[in-house]
C-alpha cells in the first residue's frame, strides 16, 4: 500500500531527515519525497498492509512538517 501526502517541505537536507525518520519509526515502510511537484509529495509505502495516514501526520508534524493526504 502506498500513501501519498501534501507537504510543506522545502530543502532536500530537511526532506533526508524526516524520510530517515519515518524509516527508524515506522518498520517495514519506505519513504521519498518529490521536491520538484508543487504539492513537495512525500510517498510512503508499506511492505506489510497499510500505512497510518494519521499517525504519520502526527509524526510529522512533530518534526515541524505540515502534511495531508492526497486524494488518489
Amino acid at each position: 500500500m502506498v500513501e501519498v501526502f501534501k507537504t510543506n517541505v522545502r530543502e532536500a537536507r530537511q526532506a533526508r531527515w524526516v524520510t530517515e525518520q519515518i524509516h527508524r519509526t515506522c518498520d517495514g515502510h519506505r519513504a521519498n519525497f518529490d521536491l520538484d511537484d508543487c504539492d513537495r509529495i512525500l510517498r510512503v509505502a508499506s511492505q506489510s498492509g497499510g500505512v497510518d495516514a494519521p499517525f504519520l501526520i502526527d509524526l510529522l508534524h512533530h518534526f515541524g512538517v505540515q502534511a495531508e493526504v492526497l486524494p488518489d
